[in-house]
């Protein structure tokens, strides 16, 4: 396999991770009834399809120029995602009841796990600096969904799993 099939081979996977995100995070929005969730999980919805886009744009650079195409910026979303909550405090008041909303941040852990693991892959892998730039970029803003996740199911799982009578062994 040549070089430019690899990259094009890993752009495909990156692309099709970034429409899984999206998809998830769109029917997430859709299915939860706390507003601040509906309204993250909308605009990590978008971020993913911007994700898409960009990727595709490269994948079309690469095999169309056989190199990719950086002259393109990557949209760079400012500040620190893990700061800011997912849910309302509202939840606390549901909490027994939140199976969905636990759900959507365990899967959404695994998915931006999942993606930044894949994009640190494929920045080791770079044949360039840029390339390399350009995948820990996206490993890091994968990092920063997956902290924003992390952070919001650890304040809410004792709480869970205390309303469930969950006793972790």
């Amino acid at each position: 396999m040549g070089q430019n099939q690899e990259i094009l081979d890993g752009l495909k996977t990156a692309m099709e991770a970034e429409l899984t995100g999206f998809n998830f995070y769109k029917k997430a929005a859709e299915n939860l009834t706390d507003p601040k969730a509906k309204e993250t999980l909308s605009e990590m919805a978008e971020e993913e399809m911007g994700h898409f886009n960009y990727l595709r744009h490269q994948y079309q650079s690469v095999l169309g120029k056989g190199n990719y195409d950086f002259a393109k910026a990557f949209i760079k979303k400012t500040g620190d995602q893990s700061e800011s909550p997912i849910f309302s405090a509202a939840i606390k008041d549901c909490i027994k009841d939140s199976h969905y909303e636990v759900s959507v941040l365990t899967i959404g852990m695994k998915l931006e796990l999942e993606a930044m693991t894949f994009y640190r892959s494929c920045a080791e892998k770079a044949g360039t600096e840029e390339a390399k730039r350009f995948y820990n970029e996206l490993a890091d803003w994968e990092q920063g969904h997956y902290r924003a996740f992390e952070k919001e199911l650890d304040g809410l799982k004792e709480d869970y799993w205390a309303a469930n009578d969950f006793v972790p062994m």
